[in-house]
């Protein structure tokens, strides 16, 4: 039984922390220098300062700063994939999916707006690593939006996949543009005006007999 909680305890009295704690600890750390500095004005020696760490332990979870920059992009695009996929998933009624995915992208928005400025404005988009996660996302997001449209109208499957990408191209634009105006305008308010729009778009779209 010592043997056993041995480790633990030691951790405890040194300061370190289990693998994943760790990671989550410098992903948190690199996430505020990212922001503040941009992908190519931070340094890896910040990063350590930040998460109150030496170099040697942040290049024991990621090998450069590209490796770290792209694990953060993953957790914020997992994150965010999860929950446009949930609340797509949430409902079979069409105009109320149509509100709760764009009320997604603005609640992620409203939560950690320097979270989605770090994922939609980075200075590395053209890395093709980080457009290939973004061509990613996109498709997950316009593929589930496409199923639920061909699935209710006469439209082709193609047809229906270029109005997803549309539908989600316009949730993410607008949350963005929000952000400018937030001061006046209400979360709820800006979700419901574009969502209301979006719907009156494509109810007009015929539906299968």
């Amino acid at each position: 039984m010592d043997q056993v909680s041995a480790p633990a305890d030691q951790d405890k009295r040194s300061g370190r922390l289990p693998r994943e704690q760790r990671r989550a600890q410098l992903l948190q750390a690199a996430h505020g220098v990212f922001v503040t500095h941009g992908y190519h004005g931070a340094a890896m020696d910040e990063i350590a300062e930040a998460a109150h760490v030496s170099k040697p332990v942040l290049y024991q979870h990621f090998p450069g700063k590209r490796e770290l920059y792209l694990a953060l992009l993953d957790h914020h695009l997992d994150e965010l994939t999860t929950a446009m996929l949930t609340a797509l998933r949430s409902t079979d009624d069409n105009k109320e999916r149509v509100t709760a995915a764009i009320r997604t992208y603005f609640e992620f928005v409203a939560a950690d707006h320097q979270a989605y400025r770090l994922i939609f404005e980075s200075d590395l988009l053209n890395d093709p690593d980080v457009s290939d996660r973004f061509e990613r996302f996109n498709a997950a997001i316009a593929d589930e939006i496409a199923s639920a449209i061909s699935g209710d109208t006469s439209l082709a499957q193609a047809e229906a996949l270029l109005l997803g990408r549309t539908l989600s191209g316009m949730a993410q634009v607008s949350a963005r543009s929000w952000l400018e105006v937030s001061d006046c305008v209400d979360q709820t308010v800006a979700s419901d005006l574009v969502a209301r729009l979006a719907w009156r778009g494509i109810s007009r779209f015929p539906k299968e007999s």
